[in-house]
């Protein structure tokens, strides 16, 4: 996947200064090898797959070879977890488009302990396991993973029930709107309009009727210590924030925003642009949350219309209709998204706020080191 394989050379290092310096030390040494006659690598020339192993991390918890579609958000939002987390962790997995792609028996493409709960209990068993971790005088840090099917809906008490109780378990929530490994039906996740096979656009309705469940906001009302949405468009803000939420001692959630090619509708190569619009629209905003209280957010000096965004999805053409009610309900999402932005203060509290083209995040009172 083209997006994929260049998001693997930005991810190696922390900021887009490092990320140009590096790309030219490569082209560079390149260069050398093909001898001094010939013209210098232009910029997105390829890399052998040997130079790119250099400047990958050195651990992988998530190998590759595994069964994921081409193109596939949640892969990658995986891979930048497992990397960032590193060997001392013990996954638990819900049910769902992960633990399918990554373990068929008897394979798996995980270098961790991992273990495979149900559908609804992925918290619950992690918190298990942080107990025994814990009586054992181990300092191991436990990481539950699910989707937003088992996170929003099927598994949110046994999430809510491990939040309160304070359990040091670190929750990711890879986040593709819908429950995908089943069908593409709608979950608490899904957007209001879009097309899903239990939400079918047609005389009825325009896609889904209801709104996306804030769920980040739910979980920041629990007061646990760190809670942040992260997007796989912006790698260097995802590890950044696997890495806080790691320091942390104490419960922490990570709402990790991974497009679906096949269940969204829209081309596998442009999995990392669509991620990206939804940050940039104010669709799905980029916040963190310390004690409840809005710590940190990604400032968008210009905001995009959610036109851009909806436009490259099969999920929401029915907007792009000449039916009346299409207009109305492109109108309604971009409210929602001017709402978003006025409520997280997303333009900035000075004149000239940090930009969503690149990877750093305002908090309040100054900048993240």
């Amino acid at each position: 996947m083209t997006t994929t394989d260049d998001t693997a050379v930005e991810t190696s290092v922390d900021t887009t200064t490092d990320i140009a310096a590096r790309k030219a030390a490569l082209r560079n040494r390149l260069k050398d090898k093909r001898g001094s006659n010939e013209a210098p690598a232009r910029a997105g020339t390829a890399f052998s797959i040997a130079e790119l192993r250099e400047h990958q991390p050195a651990f992988r918890g998530l190998e590759a070879g595994h069964r994921a579609c081409q193109g596939c958000g949640e892969a990658l939002g995986a891979r930048l977890v497992a990397e960032s987390a590193g060997p001392d962790v013990i996954l638990t997995n819900a049910t769902g488009c992960l633990e399918i792609f990554t373990s068929p028996w008897p394979q798996s493409a995980w270098r961790v302990p991992w273990i495979h709960s149900l559908f609804e209990n992925s918290a619950a068993i992690a918190a298990g396991v942080e107990a025994a971790m814990k009586h054992l005088g181990k300092s191991t840090k436990v990481i539950a993973q699910g989707g937003d099917g088992g996170t929003f809906d099927i598994g949110f008490q046994a999430l809510s029930g491990m939040l309160e109780r304070m359990h040091n378990v670190l929750y990711v929530c890879y986040d593709n709107e819908a429950y995908m490994n089943t069908g593409v039906q709608r979950s608490g996740s899904t957007p209001h309009a879009a097309a899903t096979t239990t939400s079918p656009a047609g005389l009825e309705r325009m896609g889904k009727r209801h709104l996306k469940k804030d769920l980040l906001s739910i979980i920041a009302a629990h007061h646990i210590p760190y809670a942040a949405s992260a997007s796989v468009a912006y790698p260097v803000d995802l590890r950044r924030k696997v890495r806080r939420a790691m320091e942390v001692e104490g419960p922490t959630f990570l709402q990790v925003h991974c497009p679906c090619p096949l269940g969204w509708g829209h081309e596998s190569s442009v999995t990392v642009e669509v991620a990206r619009l939804a940050v940039q629209t104010g669709l799905f905003p980029l916040v963190e949350f310390e004690r409840g209280e809005v710590a940190g957010v990604m400032p968008l000096r210009n905001p995009k219309p959610v036109t851009d965004y909806l436009k490259l999805q099969n999920r929401f053409r029915h907007l792009f209709s000449n039916d009346p009610r299409a207009r109305e309900e492109r109108e309604h999402l971009q409210a929602l998204a001017d709402h978003t932005i006025e409520k997280f203060n997303l333009r900035g509290e000075e004149a000239d706020p940090l930009d969503s083209e690149g990877a750093d995040t305002v908090r309040r009172g100054g900048l993240v080191a």
